[in-house]
């Protein structure tokens, strides 16, 4: 006879093991509704990371590409999967990552908008975008966004590929905003070297002009990581 556990009795009030909380308004929102399974594995892995850090040091997550790929995203979708998760507002890039050997090389730290830091509250940027038109259009531009160093100046040039159904998003300028420079933190391995970290790319400023347009206002404009 199979086990059916043991009877309850009452209401349950606690959960026997770590957990995060995600809001059912977040869950329900377009842009949570249009977010890609990477983009949805990014989420997972920085919450886990917040767990690993005993709920603490949102803003200052260390996550490595190689952590993100353990955890089942592939390769080459992690650059889009972070930079759509920081379009459709639940992640911002507070310090980018350097590359180098040893001790110049750090990751790239992140904070996940919807858990606080600790000096303030969530900001739940996901709340900006109130269409699921406007956060399809986001989401799109931003996984076909692509950020390439220029060998001769070294200057940075934003691209944005050309989706076969979306033939006019082709170019992109965004600035990078930072929500907090903070100092370099070990990763949850705790031992463990901190790789290479990879160039995000911002999302295009062409489809937040179109979106303007259409006559969606100002604060449709995610960060674009």
């Amino acid at each position: 006879m199979a086990d059916k556990g043991r009877a309850r009795k009452g209401k349950r009030t606690t959960i026997g093991g770590q957990f995060t909380w995600q809001l059912i308004e977040m869950k329900a929102s377009p842009a949570f509704r249009v977010l890609s399974l990477s983009g949805h594995r990014v989420l997972a892995r920085l919450e886990i990371e917040v767990g690993q850090h005993g709920g603490n040091d949102n803003g200052k997550l260390p996550t490595t590409f190689d952590q993100f790929e353990e955890y089942g995203i592939h390769r080459h979708a992690i650059a889009p999967a972070i930079r759509e998760a920081v379009a459709l507002g639940f992640v911002e890039i507070t310090q980018e990552g350097r590359s180098g050997n040893g001790e110049w090389r750090r990751p790239n730290l992140f904070r996940l908008t919807y858990r606080p830091t600790e000096l303030t509250e969530p900001t739940d940027d996901w709340r900006k975008i109130e269409t699921m038109e406007a956060a399809d259009l986001l989401a799109r531009a931003a996984r076909a966004a692509s950020e390439k160093q220029n060998t001769s100046g070294g200057k940075r040039q934003i691209s944005v590929r050309k989706p076969h159904h979306k033939p006019d998003f082709c170019s992109a300028e965004t600035t990078t905003t930072i929500h907090g420079a903070e100092t370099a933190t070990t990763s949850i391995s705790r031992g463990q070297t901190a790789e290479a970290p990879k160039q995000i790319g911002p999302v295009s400023s062409a489809l937040l002009k179109r979106m303007e347009q259409r006559g969606w206002t100002g604060r449709h404009r995610g960060k674009a990581g």
